[in-house]
């Protein structure tokens, strides 16, 4: 719902609405680049553009420290095998995010219990955190590079372009994550053969560099 400003400028407005739907998406998108999600909310908490975004979203060091960590996703999620090890280290850190983001939104408008909220947000942002690190297993079992930066690229807009159609439109945007939720799940399935080809690679590059390590080892 948009209310008019003083300045007659249109401010964003959830409360009257069940905030869920911007849970749900809020957790979709975190699976999938959580720091974006964080610093996109802010912002647009920050700068008026809607009320109802956490004000512990909003801090300075919150948004400085989004940004760069933004930066650092942008640059390791578009290298072959680095953005799999990237995903790895996230697998908790993104459904965390996806859980605390949803209690933020839920205890702002009041609409949801918190630890419900925080419930949909984790989960969400887990199955689709599994879907991206999945998806990125297959391609890395290719060895052209161009792949890992289309994909990596199109998630970023997709991320950057649904939370903000969320804002103005929540059950929309909701129902937009859900389909591509569901559509990212059947692809994962489609593609168990070259995630498992993606592991043997992976398991086989770490056994050659272990007997290379012991021919190079000094004998005892």
């Amino acid at each position: 719902m948009l209310n008019p400003t003083p300045g007659g400028t249109p401010l964003v407005t959830i409360a009257s609405v069940s905030v869920l739907p911007l849970v749900f998406t809020s957790g979709w998108a975190s699976g999938i680049n959580a720091y974006a999600v964080v610093l996109l909310l802010g912002v647009f908490g920050a700068t008026g553009i809607t009320d109802e975004v956490p004000e512990s979203l909003q801090r300075t060091d919150v948004l400085i420290v989004a940004g760069v960590l933004f930066a650092c996703e942008a640059v390791a999620d578009k290298i072959p095998y680095v953005d799999s090890a990237w995903d790895s280290v996230h697998t908790v850190i993104r459904p965390v995010s996806g859980a605390v983001v949803g209690a933020l939104l839920a205890g702002q408008s009041g609409s949801l219990p918190d630890l419900a909220a925080g419930a949909v947000g984790g989960s969400t942002a887990l199955a689709s955190h599994c879907v991206k690190a999945g998806t990125r297993m297959a391609i890395n079992s290719s060895p052209e590079p161009f792949s890992n930066i289309i994909a990596s690229t199109a998630e970023d807009l997709g991320v950057a372009g649904i939370i903000s159609f969320a804002i103005f439109n929540p059950q929309a945007a909701a129902i937009i994550a859900a389909v591509l939720l569901l559509l990212g799940l059947l692809l994962l399935i489609f593609l168990i053969s070259r995630i498992r080809r993606f592991l043997r690679r992976r398991a086989q590059r770490r056994e050659e560099k272990r007997i290379a390590a012991q021919l190079g080892r000094p004998p005892d």
